[in-house]
């Protein structure tokens, strides 16, 4: 693209933004709701073609967005974005085709949690909240993720607090921005021993802004097609969910130890046993990889890397194509699973907060009422050295440490040059006067 058509495509991009509007998700007691008064389900796919930030190629994006609303999907989960590239084009193919994005504020040095040892610091702060200050213009930004099973296993919990340090330090940033309340929540290790603890302590402190405003579980409990609500696990995940005082849902899904993958768990999720409780659910994953979650390929696997082209041997761009019966089974389960809830007008909150879990040695270690870490402060490490939840744990921490462990070339867009004084203003004049005539049009 010349420098001319950049600067049109910036241009077009900005005066026509209200072509793809979109509701704006915010989370209300146990639920979330679109501005238009709808409660929102999740049905959503987990999207890191590359490891440094998938939302920077637009024409990728189209042609993604477009199959996933074929596929049914509402969502995307992005674990890794560069808060310094323009994220407008992509942004809007998604708003374009009814689909919001869930993203992940860590990026692979910022992990609140790195070698055993827990923090916030000022430099982790300032680089979340780039991310905030460069995804909250979107309205299908729809949450903020502070971290990705940051605990794995009781080993881990002195962690939790630093968890809420973050997103306290993140609201109040929001909140002096003035932005937009778009939710902060965590994704968590569906670990038994650990889950009800940290599911509870986060969101059981007197003052609400010390609580989360959502949380998610990576869960591969359900596995083929076998299983139902009461022999997959589910059960148990519904019983500790129940009365949650905040949204709740499976922010990875979709075990593939049986293959092919039916996706029969969708209908309990989004069924009577769970929708009065969940909020939906992000499956694992959008392309094919090595570990075979993946919804679709990009080419035949093999070959050498080109860049972020070819990764791991695995094409990372260009025309999707389903990988079958597993992209069809999904879209099917979808396409009969739409729960309308409750409207907003109608809902009034009647949750509570959960007690705060008590401190017990060699298991959860966090006295609940302690005040948390501030800024600047490091936790120690474990007693033990701590473990992650199965074999899939190590894939999807940061999702696409499983993409490419080699590092995709940076894509951050540079602005167009300037023209003229009178080319400038004449060609956003016209470009103006167009967009206004296309949104008439509409």
């Amino acid at each position: 693209m010349g420098p001319f058509l950049a600067l049109v495509a910036l241009i077009v991009s900005v005066f026509c933004s209200s072509v793809n509007a979109i509701p704006t998700i915010t989370a209300v007691g146990s639920k979330f709701f679109t501005s238009e008064g709808n409660q929102f389900f999740i049905k959503g796919v987990a999207y890191q073609l590359v490891e440094d930030d998938p939302l920077v190629n637009t024409t990728q994006c189209n042609l993604d967005a477009a199959l996933m609303k074929q596929l049914g999907a509402n969502s995307i989960r992005v674990y890794h974005v560069d808060p310094d590239a323009d994220h407008s084009g992509c942004m809007n193919a998604f708003a374009s085709n009814n689909i919001y994005i869930w993203v992940d504020m860590d990026s692979f040095k910022t992990y609140i949690q790195q070698a055993g040892i827990p923090s916030w610091t000022q430099n982790k702060s300032d680089s979340y909240r780039a991310v905030m200050d460069n995804f909250q213009q979107y309205d299908n930004t729809a949450g903020f993720f502070v971290g990705n099973e940051v605990l794995n296993s009781n080993a881990d919990s002195g962690a939790a607090p630093y968890l809420l340090s973050a997103a306290v330090d993140l609201k109040n940033y929001r909140e002096a921005k003035g932005y937009r309340k778009i939710p902060i929540g965590y994704s968590a290790t569906d670990t038994a021993v650990l889950r009800p603890n940290l599911q509870d302590y986060v969101v059981c402190r007197p003052n609400v802004t010390e609580r989360l405003e959502f949380y998610a579980l990576n869960s591969y409990e359900w596995c083929g097609s076998s299983p139902n609500f009461n022999t997959s696990g589910y059960v148990g995940l519904q019983a500790s969910a129940e009365n949650y005082p905040v949204p709740i849902f499976f922010s990875e899904d979709g075990c593939n130890t049986v293959p092919p993958r039916t996706f029969n768990d969708q209908a309990a999720i989004f069924g009577p046993d769970m929708v009065d409780t969940w909020s939906g659910a992000i499956i694992y994953e959008w392309i094919q990889e090595t570990n075979n979650y993946g919804l679709v390929t990009y080419g035949p696997p093999g070959g050498q890397d080109q860049g972020s082209v070819v990764v791991d041997g695995f094409t990372r761009q260009g025309t999707p194509t389903p990988v079958q019966p597993d992209f069809s089974n999904l879209a099917s389960q979808w396409s009969t699973l739409n729960p309308t809830g409750i409207k907003s007008a109608a809902y009034t909150p009647s949750t509570t907060a959960p007690l705060c879990p008590s401190s017990t040695a060699g298991e959860w270690t966090i006295d609940p009422s302690s005040p948390l870490p501030t800024l600047g402060a490091v936790g120690v490490t474990p007693v033990y050295p701590s473990s992650t939840s199965g074999g899939h744990a190590s894939e999807t921490s940061g999702g696409a440490a499983s993409a490419t462990s080699s590092g995709a070339a940076s894509r951050t867009a540079s602005g167009p040059p300037l023209l003229d004084g009178g080319q400038f203003v004449s060609t956003v004049v016209a470009l103006m006067a167009v967009c206004a005539g296309f949104v008439f049009w509409l």
